[in-house]
């Protein structure tokens, strides 16, 4: 899987005349490897190899090639992960707006079409053409609590 993954992302920054360095591929590697998303002091914890300032421009090149995904938080750092096209998975995120973690999460099949449904709805109604959808629940996490 993960060399797929190497695949897609080098064939994404190709299309954007962008080279697959090795940096960049440190960090998509820590973003796989990684069960929720990270911030840029963490994913240099795990490659301490790489230079802060280097990885804030890989995931800037790696965001606007449409591989990783940056979630913005009420805390002092933004969140990384892969972008859903290179995920199993459509999911979600809980951001705690007290110390900015975030967690993922799913909706039953049922109710993400539900969802699906009302946004298309409204989306026609904007006159918008919607492409996806994200959905964060801002709140306090039960550590905070």
């Amino acid at each position: 899987m993960t060399e797929e993954i190497h695949t897609l992302v080098a064939r994404q920054l190709k299309r954007i005349d962008q080279r697959y360095t090795s940096g960049r591929r440190e960090v998509i590697e820590v973003l796989v490897a990684a069960d929720r998303p990270l911030t840029i002091p963490e994913i240099v914890t795990d490659r301490p190899s790489l230079a802060t300032s280097s990885v804030y421009r890989h995931l800037a090149v790696l965001e606007r090639a449409g591989v990783a995904a940056r979630i913005v938080t009420t805390h002092e750092h933004a969140r990384y992960e892969l972008a859903e096209g290179l995920t199993a998975h459509h999911h979600h995120h809980l951001v705690c707006q007290s110390c900015g973690s975030v967690a993922d999460f799913t909706l039953p099949a049922k109710a993400e079409e539900q969802l699906d449904k009302a946004l298309r709805s409204i989306s026609r109604r904007a006159k918008f053409t919607s492409t996806d959808h994200r959905l964060d629940l801002v709140g306090v996490c039960p550590n905070c609590r």
